[in-house]
């Protein structure tokens, strides 16, 4: 094999290799040789067909197989005898047409080209010196949640049968819709519960209750919104035809042991002391989310290297299919230049944050143990009751998942790794300072960029972990 070395710009490099069409022949004859004895033909005996005969009959078929293999293995030692870090899989081009090389007639010549991993020197992490915004749990804040859990879980006492309904009754309706006087699918229901107010039906709905009584019927006209999740029924006018089987009335809303046993506690005092220790550690994460992002962003500042171009631009692609997917309302109203200018900038920042990041994993030894994998797939694995087999068994068979599990393990580690190092400065904050997504008074070439929808949704937007330094588990 012949390596020959014909670029060496930056983050690329690129080689020309040779290999013989008589060191193709001698693997085809080796593996020949490897499988004689289990090739059965007619006219010999078992195990004891020729070489060449196998190779007259078999070997144009089987050097396609040959040949790819020896690309592989001389692409890879190619990559080990220069010492070279792939930031991405080499891209390899034969020269020519390969149909010489089946055939034996000429040696096998290709090109490889490799994006290699930047060379840098990491910032004194000693020297950090990082804000955490923190936040303690106020009285106010407990009571509001204690008078909202009342409110959520009030009970209602029936009316009598001459009292008419007004806003904030639950009522019990059966009701039948129509649109152009047909029935539509979804638009049936028996004895639903509505309570007028909640805003749980179509605008225009609920209100037109208000004054019913029980065993009235009435019809409702509404017009479904433009936006309505069913296309057929989008912007349609339709009646529904109504029956009131029962008007309640909403009970007091007290914070007292009831409520609290209601909710499986045995007195007022341990739920209060429940919600303050599940708000305590809700603060906690999102201090902590808080800080990881001035991490980043002061890691950002600090750092700046060469990036391998393929890396970026696969990056782009990816944060720019999901711009363009986002629903219109969403959709910044921008020229799609200046939009591609932001997010490009943004791709960078992913890039170069993973990197780093990769990088203090791996001088420092930081990884993530077979343990730790299975710990998150085991709560991944009951977050779907019955199927945990079925769940194990499906990361175990796919790499690519598996690395998804694997990154915000690694993340965490290495920025916890930060963390023990800098200087950490707390700094008292409001519950509403605490709880503002950062990403609202960035500067575009700081905001996150769109991210891919999770069946699991963050309680704030203060806890959404920032997309640049999930990156940094792929490297």
């Amino acid at each position: 094999m012949q390596v020959t070395e014909t670029n060496s710009e930056g983050l690329s490099r690129e080689y020309k290799i040779t290999i013989t069409r008589q060191d193709l022949d001698d693997r085809l004859m080796n593996h020949l040789e490897s499988i004689r004895g289990q090739v059965r033909m007619n006219g010999f005996r078992p195990g004891k067909v020729p070489v060449p005969f196998l190779k007259k009959t078999y070997g144009k078929a089987m050097m396609g197989d040959i040949i790819q293999e020896a690309m592989n293995e001389a692409t890879q030692q190619a990559i080990n005898d220069n010492e070279l870090r792939p930031a991405l899989q080499p891209k390899v081009e034969v020269d020519g047409e390969l149909e010489p090389v089946v055939d034996g007639a000429e040696d096998l010549n290709f090109k490889i080209a490799v994006e290699i991993m930047p060379d840098f020197d990491i910032t004194d992490l000693s020297k950090l010196e990082l804000d955490r915004p923190v936040a303690e749990v106020e009285d106010g804040d407990l009571t509001e949640m204690l008078e909202r859990l009342a409110e959520q879980n009030r009970s209602y006492s029936e009316r009598s049968e001459k009292s008419k309904a007004k806003d904030g009754d639950a009522l019990q309706i059966d009701f039948v819709g129509r649109v152009d006087g047909e029935e539509f699918d979804g638009g049936k229901g028996d004895d639903i519960r509505l309570v007028i107010g909640a805003n749980q039906f179509i605008p225009g709905f609920e209100e037109q209750l208000v004054g019913a009584k029980k065993g009235e019927e009435k019809t409702i006209k509404v017009t479904f919104p433009e936006d309505y999740g069913a296309e057929h029924l989008a912007g349609k006018e339709a009646e529904f035809d109504v029956t009131v089987n029962s008007v309640s009335e909403p009970d007091e809303a007290k914070v007292d042991d009831a409520l609290a046993e209601k909710l499986g506690l045995e007195s007022l005092d341990k739920l209060k002391e429940t919600l303050s220790n599940q708000v305590a550690d809700d603060y906690k994460s999102i201090s902590r989310a808080r800080l990881k992002r001035n991490m980043l962003d002061r890691l950002d500042e600090l750092h700046d290297f060469e990036l391998p171009p393929g890396m970026v631009e696969s990056e782009f692609e990816q944060i720019w299919h999901q711009v363009q997917h986002q629903p219109e309302e969403e959709k910044e109203d921008k020229p799609e230049e200046e939009l591609k200018a932001e997010y490009q900038t943004i791709a960078e920042r992913r890039v170069r944050l993973g990197l780093l990041l990769a990088e203090v994993g791996r001088v420092n030894n930081i990884s993530v143990s077979q343990e730790e994998l299975n710990r998150a797939i085991a709560e991944r694995a009951r977050q779907y009751p019955g199927q945990e087999t079925q769940i194990f068994q499906f990361y175990q068979q796919n790499p690519g998942a598996m690395a998804e599990i694997r990154a915000p393990l690694f993340e965490d580690k290495v920025v916890d790794y930060v963390s023990e190092l800098a200087t950490i400065n707390d700094v008292k904050v409001s519950r509403e300072e605490l709880m503002k997504d950062p990403d609202e008074e960035e500067k575009p070439e700081k905001k996150a960029a769109p991210k891919k929808k999770s069946a699991a949704k963050k309680k704030t937007a203060a806890k959404k972990k920032d997309d640049a330094g999930e990156e940094a588990d792929k490297e």
